[in-house]
């Protein structure tokens, strides 16, 4: 297994984040598990080999573009699980601030490529 101090934050965190999800989708409701439940795991599991993938790329642009995506979507979900009385607000916002940290961590490596790679 990978030492975590030879990954880069934003991995750590979004794997995390990850772990920190799990059971939560597992104590949800049959009714929204399938849905919402597995669209919640589906984005974040997007994310965090998104994340991963630019991590090992020469190209890193569009695949923190498309990382920051899937931040944004995962904004929307856990906010309609909010409103269904899925998760607890303290839960939410625990998550809230962890995917903030997550699409600031995004920014800057996508400020940081900008300043790399001359535009397509």
């Amino acid at each position: 297994m990978t030492d975590e101090r030879q990954q880069l934050p934003v991995v750590v965190k979004a794997y995390d984040l990850l772990l920190w999800l799990i059971p939560h989708i597992d104590k949800m409701p049959r009714s929204r598990k399938f849905t919402l439940g597995d669209r919640l795991e589906n984005v974040t599991l997007e994310l965090l080999l998104t994340l991963v993938e630019a991590a090992y790329s020469r190209h890193k642009r569009a695949l923190l573009e498309r990382a920051n995506l899937a931040a944004e979507k995962l904004r929307f979900l856990l906010r309609a699980l909010r409103d269904l009385g899925l998760l607890s607000r303290k839960s939410h916002t625990f998550a809230m601030e962890q995917i903030t940290e997550i699409g600031r961590m995004i920014g800057g490596w996508l400020r940081q490529q900008h300043a790399r790679e001359p535009s397509p």
